[in-house]
């Protein structure tokens, strides 16, 4: 039985789930960024949310669940799976965010 190359890749493809998130500084900025892992977990996108906040010395910024929600699922682009992998996460940066 042959498989069509297409059906291949929608069987091996991993979907991810992105978590809109907003943190605030004891400084009053605001980070927007989006915390992407492969389960729709809100308990793990926070504690990553914090933990990609303390590895940028932010560790004091606030995230809370109201301001880190499930928003929607994709296939993670090459460099956000190399991350996903790797750490369990990715970081996608938005606004007020170092670059």
């Amino acid at each position: 039985m042959l498989i069509a190359p297409q059906l291949l890749l929608e069987k091996d493809m991993t979907i991810s789930h992105v978590f809109d998130t907003y943190a605030k500084t004891a400084q009053g900025k605001t980070l927007h960024f989006n915390v992407v892992l492969d389960e729709e977990n809100q308990e793990k996108a926070l504690i990553y949310a914090q933990d990609w906040l303390a590895s940028i010395g932010l560790e004091d910024a606030v995230v809370t669940p109201e301001n880190c929600y499930f928003y929607h699922s994709l296939e993670a682009p090459d460099v956000m799976r190399a991350d996903i992998d790797r750490q369990g996460y990715a970081i996608y940066k938005m606004e007020g965010c170092p670059r």
